[in-house]
């Protein structure tokens, strides 16, 4: 299984899972032809794309969407509640109402080979969710777009190879930088956005042993740096009431603009 972040950051996400015959896209919130570009560079193009996940309706996750599934006729797997959403986005264009496919959070899909985990997150969105993908033994976890976690994110967060993981701001730059007041209480509330504090938090909740590769992603630009994302993170694990340190997995930060590296499972 290979997990790659095609791009992550508070302007556009696309992230790409897939196997040797499925191929998977999380989320096109980039243009048609940055997304085909990206894939290109992993070797895949988007007419190989066997579906679609949508995690919630906000322009920075379903931005390309339209102009991407009406030239290529990829199915578009989504909640009702998103469904809904997307079809009421004017800037997203008609879709072809059979492209959807409901689908909802704990209840498993399987597209060709890979079994689809969608799991609830807290966000300010209509039906928002995350996804866990597994092919045979081999786990990843992609979540983003979460203003807190709870026993329940754990849980479903539990034996992954590899995890693409919000660290979106840090919290003292979104405190004094130039955002409005009303926009900095929705990202620090909990609907908002993880935090690089607190997603070292729920990273250090869900290592073990087995866990092969760490992906930071769904950074702001605004108010945070990847440095800043990367050492709040593994500071944060080795302060935790753990068996490991921040030292001891591969923690990369997923960049805004460029393909990141392939994590191979």
């Amino acid at each position: 299984m290979r997990l790659c972040s095609i791009a992550s950051g508070s302007s556009g996400n696309c992230i790409y899972v897939g196997t040797e015959a499925t191929h998977l896209l999380v989320d096109t919130g980039i243009s048609g032809k940055r997304t085909e570009q990206g894939l290109n560079e992993i070797g895949v193009s988007l007419r190989d794309i066997d579906g679609i996940l949508v995690t919630h309706e906000h322009a920075d996750h379903i931005s390309g969407l339209g102009v991407i599934s009406r030239k290529h006729g990829i199915p578009i797997y989504a909640t009702p509640g998103t469904i809904y959403a997307i079809k009421n986005t004017k800037s997203v264009g008609k879709i072809d109402t059979s492209l959807f496919n409901p689908v909802s959070a704990d209840e498993k899909l399987i597209i060709k080979e890979i079994a689809v985990h969608p799991m609830r997150v807290s966000h300010d969105a209509a039906e928002p969710l995350a996804y866990r993908f597994a092919y045979g033994d081999k786990k990843v976890g992609i979540i983003t777009d979460l203003g807190n976690f709870n026993d329940y994110t754990v849980a479903n967060l539990q034996g992954l190879d590899a995890v693409l993981l919000e660290a979106n701001h840090d919290i003292n730059m979104l405190q004094v930088g130039p955002y409005p007041y009303y926009l900095k209480q929705r990202i620090l509330g909990d609907r908002g956005h993880l935090s690089n504090e607190v997603s070292g938090r729920l990273l250090s909740r869900i290592l073990h042993d087995g866990m092969k590769k760490i992906i930071l992603g769904h950074l702001s630009k605004e108010n945070n740096l990847a440095e800043l994302a990367y050492e709040t993170v593994r500071v944060e694990v080795t302060a935790a009431d753990v068996p490991y340190t921040g030292n001891d997995f591969p923690i990369v930060v997923a960049k805004r603009d460029t393909v990141s590296e392939v994590v191979t499972i």
